[in-house]
């Protein structure tokens, strides 16, 4: 019989088996369930994946399957879903479409779909269409209930009864136009901002290094621009970041570095670079990959009051002691299941279609 706690209990497994692979070391271990079926089916998937798409090296696939295994923790689970009754819904069809900027990215809205007790129908994106179905198969095989209702597709959605779509915000309208009959969540384009108040340490500015480099900084809750104190030096700032100077050996990640910095010199722009990172005075969130944007500001209460208007464009705010719901510094690429994309609960979305 379908239960919660059975597909809670199914994705606790998945989490078990995540956790043989990270950066520290991919390791077979015993106690996995079918791990002889899909260990080195999962690695294949990896290279797979890699080879697909450059920006998704090995160590950021690694990374993003970590965390993960991390999240997937009964306790974590249980916190996730408390609020909320899903035992006796009737299930409903629920289309997502999914981004493909870092490696899993759709994964949040497939777990709460599925932990609702919905059947997911799932449009992925060809930048990311070899981890996820994948580790579906393995579901199905912890999950009997879970049979059926994993449907993955390429060609145009149909026949289902709510959607969750991920994607610019240019694509957003199309979204907000071809879904207006169905129950929805459409996300558009955020950035991450840091808040800089001149109370950070060395450490903090080498924890920054991980906001905004992570994932080559493609994720919405990567680092994209800086709110600065007048007549701030930006030499801590640089010195933190020089523990990402390695990034410059990505062969995609220096092809882009060139070619902004050419744009930039050519429109003779001031900017501020380090040989693999530039920095530019711009009001924009969104910055080109290899540049992070900044701003001044003048006081404290004012950027408080700039930010609370703008938190349609942003993710995450990164601070020390600034905001209320600040996020600490290197801990962006690191949510609680209960961080939501755009700040929409999907759990109270899936509980009440």
């Amino acid at each position: 019989m379908d239960s919660i706690q059975n597909r809670i209990n199914a994705f606790v497994k998945l989490g078990a088996f995540l956790s043989q692979f990270s950066n520290d070391k991919i390791d077979k271990l015993d106690h996995i369930e079918h791990n002889e079926l899909f260990f080195d089916g999962f690695l294949h998937q990896i290279k797979l994946a890699k080879e697909k798409n450059s920006w998704f090296t090995k160590d950021n696939i690694l990374f993003s399957l970590e965390n993960w295994s991390k999240a997937l923790t009964a306790s974590n689970l249980n916190e996730f879903v408390k609020d909320f009754d899903l035992h006796s819904k009737t299930p409903k069809k629920v289309a997502i479409i999914m981004a493909g900027n870092i490696p899993l990215v759709g994964f949040h809205d497939f777990l709460s779909v599925l932990i609702s007790g919905h059947a997911v129908l799932v449009k992925q994106s060809s930048n990311d269409k070899h981890l996820l179905p994948f580790l579906a198969k393995y579901l199905e095989f912890l999950e009997e209930d879970f049979k059926g209702k994993i449907v993955f597709t390429e060609e145009k959605l149909t026949d289902f009864d709510a959607v969750i779509a991920t994607g610019s915000t240019n694509t957003s309208r199309y979204f907000e136009f071809y879904f207006k009959g169905k129950p929805n969540i459409i996300r558009k384009n955020r950035n991450s901002v840091a808040v800089i108040t001149g109370k950070e340490t060395e450490d903090d500015f080498a924890k920054l290094s991980e906001d905004v480099f992570q994932y080559f900084g493609l994720g919405c809750r990567s680092v994209s621009k800086l709110y600065v104190p007048k007549d701030f030096d930006f030499d801590p700032f640089f010195t933190g970041m020089y523990a990402k100077k390695d990034f410059i050996y990505n062969a995609k990640y220096a092809n882009n570095y060139d070619y902004n910095k050419a744009v930039y010199l050519m429109s003779e722009f001031d900017l501020l670079e380090n040989g693999f990172l530039m920095i530019k005075e711009d009001q924009s969130y969104s910055s080109p990959i290899a540049t992070v944007f900044y701003e001044y500001y003048e006081n404290e209460i004012d950027l408080k009051i700039k930010l609370h208007l703008d938190r349609e464009k942003i993710q995450c705010i990164v601070a020390k002691d600034f905001l209320e719901n600040e996020v600490g510094f290197g801990q962006t690429q690191h949510p609680k299941l209960t961080d939501y994309a755009d700040g929409v609960n999907t759990l109270e979305f899936l509980s009440k279609i």
